[in-house]
C-alpha cells in the first residue's frame, strides 16, 4: 500500500514539473513577442518623430560621434606645428635711402610683401629715418633677419617671438568637421520635410550652422596665414656725423687772424656801400649845394681880385 502511494506521488510530481516547464517556455515566448513589438513601436516612433520635424537630437549628435570615433581610433592625428613668428628690429645704416631700397628688393626676392612703410625727414634729400613692416614666408624668416643684420652698421635692438597655435587650429578643425556633418543632416531633413513649419525651422537652424562654419573657416584661414608668413618690423635710421659748433675761445691765432681780416673787409664794404647810398640818395640836394658853392666861390674870388686894384 505504501509503495502505491509513493508511486502515485512520484507521478504527480513529474506531472507538476512538466507543467511548470511548459508555463516557463510560454512566458519566455510571450516576453520575446512583447520585446519585438516594443522595438517595432520604438522604430515607428522614431520615424514618426522624424516625420513630425523633431530632428534636433539627431542633427546635433555628430559631435559626440566624432569624439567617440577619436577615442576609438586613438589620439588626435599628428600635424605639423603651426607657429606665428614676429620680429622687431631697430638698426643703424650708413645711407637710409640706399638701405631702404635694398630692403624692399630683398622682400620681393624672398617672396614676401610690404604691409606698411613710413619715412621721416625734412625733404627727399634729407631722409634719415623710417619704419617698414613686411610679411615673409616662414621658411625664409631666419635668413631674412640675417640679411638685415648684415646690411646694417649696428643692430640697436632685436626682439623675436613665436606663438604656437597648433592646438587652436586642431580644435577649430574638429569643430568644423562636426558642423559639416550637422549641415549635411539638416540638408537631408530639408529634403524629407513636407510641412512648411518644418521647412522654416530647418532653414533657420541650417543658416545658423552655416554661419558658424564660415566663422570657423575664417579663423582657420587667419591662423594658417599668420603661421605661413612671419611679420617683421624694421625701424631704420641713418648714421650721420654731427658737426660740433665752433667755440670762438678755442680758435687758434691763424683762425683769429682770418676772422679779423674778414671783419675788416666786411667793414670797408659796409662803409663803401653806405657812402654810395648816401651820395645817390642825396644827389639832388648835393647838386643844388654844389651850384650854390660855385656861385659863392666866384663872387668871393672876384671881390678878392678887385680889392688890390682899388688900393693901388
Amino acid at each position: 500500500m505504501k509503495k502505491r502511494v509513493l508511486y502515485i506521488m512520484f507521478i504527480l510530481l513529474g506531472v507538476i514539473l512538466v507543467a511548470c516547464s511548459n508555463d516557463q517556455n510560454s512566458l519566455e515566448e510571450s516576453a520575446n513577442e512583447d520585446a519585438g513589438m516594443d522595438t517595432e513601436e520604438s522604430a515607428d516612433m522614431e520615424m514618426k518623430m522624424s516625420d513630425d520635424g523633431e530632428y534636433e537630437n539627431q542633427a546635433e549628435s555628430p559631435q559626440e560621434d566624432v569624439v567617440a570615433d577619436e577615442a576609438t581610433n586613438g589620439s588626435t592625428p599628428q600635424v605639423n606645428r603651426m607657429i606665428i613668428y614676429n620680429a622687431n628690429l631697430t638698426v643703424e645704416v650708413k645711407n637710409y635711402t640706399n638701405a631702404m631700397n635694398e630692403l624692399q628688393k630683398q622682400v620681393t626676392d624672398q617672396g614676401g610683401y610690404i604691409v606698411e612703410s613710413n619715412t621721416y625727414g625734412g625733404s627727399e634729400e634729407d631722409l634719415s629715418e623710417g619704419m617698414i613692416k613686411v610679411r615673409i614666408p616662414q621658411e625664409k624668416f631666419q635668413s631674412f633677419i640675417q640679411l638685415i643684420e648684415q646690411g646694417s652698421v649696428k643692430v640697436v635692438e632685436k626682439n623675436v617671438s613665436g606663438e604656437d597655435v597648433t592646438e587652436q587650429y586642431v580644435d577649430l578643425e574638429s569643430r568644423l568637421k562636426s558642423k559639416r556633418v550637422v549641415e549635411e543632416r539638416l540638408l537631408s531633413f530639408m529634403e524629407q520635410a513636407e510641412k512648411t513649419e518644418d521647412l522654416l525651422k530647418i532653414s533657420s537652424d541650417l543658416a545658423k550652422v552655416q554661419e558658424e562654419i564660415e566663422q570657423l573657416t575664417g579663423k582657420m584661414n587667419y591662423l594658417k596665414n599668420q603661421s605661413d608668413l612671419a611679420t617683421v618690423t624694421i625701424h631704420m635710421y641713418e648714421n650721420r656725423v654731427n658737426i660740433p659748433s665752433v667755440n670762438q675761445e678755442e680758435l687758434n691765432t691763424w683762425d683769429k687772424t682770418k676772422e679779423q681780416f674778414m671783419n675788416s673787409i666786411n667793414f670797408l664794404l659796409a662803409a663803401f656801400s653806405g657812402l654810395v647810398v648816401f651820395f645817390v640818395g642825396n644827389l639832388p640836394s648835393l647838386i643844388l649845394l654844389g651850384i650854390l658853392g660855385i656861385i659863392v666861390y666866384r663872387i668871393v674870388r672876384k671881390r678878392m681880385k678887385d680889392e688890390p686894384k682899388g688900393n693901388s
